[in-house]
């Protein structure tokens, strides 16, 4: 590989690791809500929260593209405090955490699903705060479903296309990803290149599909 691709390799990387960092904290909590919590509007929240899984992502894309675009309220502010989002890494890592939300929220809603509630009531009756109980019982209880999860969404991150090409665009240096490489590549006829970019992002897929198996896979009972 050339030191171009490598550079475009660690960009994707860590706009991936990014955008999974953020998505981490309101993943874990809106999967615990969803759990255990029966409140207004859960059905809707859940629904949107999991419908780029099944949108066309150039669509989720649009979409975000009008929401952040100067033209919009969120755009016209955010160009008031001097902050540029699209057509920029931020947009880069938005379309990310956009499109691997719904795989980390699903590992975790069934993570927490899968803990039996009385072992929490129990540790409540002890005098337990809510928090304590979810970081001392809940939480790691879950850390495999929830470790799972994370993976599958930084690699749903690496993947990411539609989405990006939309709201960041492809822009050398700035916004190109694994992914836009290898199209960029194929539409210039470098075939030799986008096949290396290509075999990079199969190793990736099948060390983050490989890892989220082990950790998903039920344990033995002995």
């Amino acid at each position: 590989m050339t030191a171009e691709e490598w550079r475009i390799a660690g960009f994707t990387l860590r706009m991936a690791a990014m955008s999974t960092l953020l998505i981490l904290p309101p993943g874990l909590l809106l999967g615990w809500l969803l759990a255990r919590r029966n409140w207004p509007g859960k059905s809707l929240v859940e629904t949107l929260v999991t419908l780029p899984i099944v949108m066309p992502p150039v669509a989720t894309g649009l979409l975000l593209l009008q929401t952040f675009g100067r033209r919009r309220a969120l755009g016209k502010l955010l160009d008031r405090l001097g902050i540029d989002v699209v057509f920029t890494w931020k947009a880069v890592v938005i379309a990310m955490m956009v499109m691997s939300m719904p795989l980390l929220l699903r590992a975790a809603r069934t993570a927490f699903e899968e803990i039996n509630p009385r072992l929490e009531q129990i540790a409540e009756t002890l005098g337990a705060s809510p928090m304590r109980v979810f970081f001392t019982i809940t939480l790691p209880l879950a850390r495999r479903g929830v470790a799972g999860g994370v993976v599958l969404a930084f690699a749903r991150g690496i993947g990411e296309f539609g989405a990006t090409i939309l709201v960041a665009g492809d822009i050398p240096g700035r916004t190109r990803t694994i992914a836009l490489t290898i199209y960029e590549r194929v539409q210039l006829g470098h075939d030799t290149s986008a096949y290396r970019m290509v075999a990079l992002s199969a190793i990736i897929a099948f060390a983050a599909l490989w890892i989220s198996e082990m950790l998903l896979r039920p344990r033995r009972r002995v």
